[in-house]
């Protein structure tokens, strides 16, 4: 009897730590229509992606492509590769580690041309992960006006962007309008967190048969990470400006922490015509740029 009485023991902790080991990685699903990968994953094959696509409902791919200024992942080039043959769509993702408008032009280039030499297609998404603890100390206008100043310069190498972040951090560390959110229910069964977001992940402890370690997935809401579309360029074109007020147009200079300030050595004759590249709005306020750091308001733009 007593040794019964252990062997059943034995069994039923068997079957705690189980049950435990499962609620643990794979919490009750929503969706599974993207999954992220990265070198902790290993190197993702064909086979692979298959099986997620087949047999979970996978769509999309999307992968790290880089951090900071200098960090590439070895692996992304051939996730894409592996991911476009089983017939998922790819995307990537940069961990931002930026604190500056310039710091996040830097990156950006960065993790373009990276995305570019991995082969991930023009029109694909390079989303932009924030949320380092270089961000969690900045106001909101400077995390906005960081953001805004990556996925500008990303569109100029054809790919869109996007901002994912957890969910605790929209509308407190920064504005998220409509980006991909985290945030981690124990059950997800027929939840639509974030549902007018692009997409809502849900969970970074999934499993999947025959592939390593835990991945992150994603309910998707549109078609934002399932097709390859051209990104929207800033604006490219000829102004003319003048003041009523005054016998010169004052210029503004955009600050690092994404505010204006007066230009006081320069400014433009009245009723004269400028190339202008990008918009920008600061406080309510739309401006054109005119030059490297020289923006005009647009009170000031007669045509």
């Amino acid at each position: 009897m007593v040794l019964k009485k252990r062997f059943i023991a034995l069994v039923s902790m068997t079957m705690a730590l189980v049950i435990l080991f499962f609620c643990a990685t794979n919490v009750e699903a929503a969706r599974m229509d993207m999954v992220d990968v990265s070198n902790n994953n290993g190197e993702m094959t064909i086979s692979n992606f298959q099986d997620m696509h087949n047999n979970y409902g996978v769509k999309a791919m999307v992968t790290k492509i880089s951090e900071g200024a200098s960090y590439k992942d070895a692996d992304a080039a051939i996730a894409i590769k592996n991911a476009q043959s089983a017939g998922l769509y790819v995307n990537g993702y940069h961990y931002a580690r930026y604190n500056s408008v310039a710091g996040a032009t830097a990156e950006a280039d960065f993790a373009a041309k990276m995305a570019q030499e991995d082969g991930l297609p023009s029109g694909a998404v390079l989303a932009v992960d924030v949320e380092s603890s270089e961000q969690s100390h900045l106001s909101e206008s400077q995390n906005d006006a960081d953001n805004s100043a990556f996925m500008t310069e990303v569109a100029k190498y054809g790919y869109r962007s996007t901002i994912y972040t957890m969910g605790s951090w929209v509308g407190t560390v920064m504005n998220v309008d409509q980006g991909w959110i985290a945030s981690y229910p124990y059950n997800a069964t027929d939840l639509t967190e974030y549902s007018t977001h692009h997409g809502w992940q849900w969970s970074d402890t999934y499993t999947f048969n025959g592939s390593y370690g835990y991945f992150d997935v994603s309910q998707l809401y549109d078609n934002y990470f399932t097709s390859y579309q051209t990104p929207d360029l800033p604006p490219k074109g000829v102004i003319t400006v003048n003041n009523n007020s005054g016998v010169y147009v004052p210029l503004m200079a955009l600050q690092s922490d994404g505010s204006m300030s007066p230009v006081t050595n320069r400014g433009l004759s009245n009723n004269t015509p400028w190339a202008t590249d990008q918009t920008r709005v600061v406080n309510g306020i739309t401006y054109y740029r005119v030059a490297t750091n020289e923006w005009v308001a647009s009170q000031y733009v007669i045509g």
